[in-house]
Parts: C-alpha cells; structure tokens; sequence
C-alpha cells in the first residue's frame, strides 16, 4: 500500500485519498486546518475528538505524519512556558496542495466557522488554543 504523498501512480493516489478520508483521519486533518492558527496541539486534537482515545488520535497523527499531510512544529526551548504546548500540528505544503487537489478542504472557511461556534470550550482548551506558536505558521 501506498500512503504517502510520493506516490506518483493513479494506484496509490486512490489510495491516498482513502488513507486521509478515514473518519478519524479526516476529522483529525478538519480540526487542524479549523484552528485559528493551522496549529493545534495534541491536546486540542484529543478535546476535539472526544469519542477518540488520545492513544488513537495520537497513533493517527503520526500516521498523517508519515504519509506527510501533516508535520510537527515545536516552539524553541526559550520561547516554552510552563503549562502550555510547545508542540503543534500543521499540514505541510505537500499536504494542502495534495488535499486542494481533490477538493478535500472546499469547507475550510466553514470550518473555521463551527470551530469559532464552539461555546463550551474548558478553560484549558482556551489556554492551549491561545499558546504561543512557532514563527512561520501557515
């Protein structure tokens, strides 16, 4: 099988295009492209798929990472603040373009839309979601 973005045959394209729409794959690549900073952190993954167990969000994201859809991004060690992540999630170039390509983010403003609608947010969760972030985000 063929899951990664340097799959150049039809074969593993379709492939591909399964792998990521995979429900908790495809929430997980939802929830990264719906952040207000195309950064999320694990933990908001995990809060943002509460019917998931962190083992398996955790397993998917490095299975996106692998097929190169997305990539981790750490704050440098003298920009991190106790109590907030210093490690987040963004999709690489590679990963947009491939996910533009078959339509797969058209919603992306809607997204954002019922991300920014969420009323119940822990306090912890506004925390995270207002962390620093690594320069050069997307």
């Amino acid at each position: 099988m063929s899951t990664s973005l340097g799959a150049d045959d039809a074969g593993g394209t379709r492939e591909l295009v399964h792998f990521v729409t995979q429900e908790t794959r495809f929430s997980l690549i939802a929830n990264v492209v719906q952040h207000p900073a195309g950064l999320a952190s694990m933990y908001e993954l995990e809060q943002l798929n509460p019917s998931v167990s962190e083992a398996t969000v955790y397993k998917h994201v490095q299975k996106l990472i692998e097929a190169g859809i997305l990539e981790a991004v750490t704050l440098p060690d003298d920009e991190r603040q106790q109590g907030y992540p210093w490690k987040f999630y963004r999709l690489t170039d590679e990963g947009r373009a491939f996910l533009d390509e078959h339509n797969l983010l058209a919603a992306e403003e809607t997204l954002r839309l019922i991300y920014d609608s969420i009323s119940d947010k822990s306090e912890k969760m506004v925390r995270y979601e207002n962390a620093p972030r690594p320069d050069g985000q997307h």
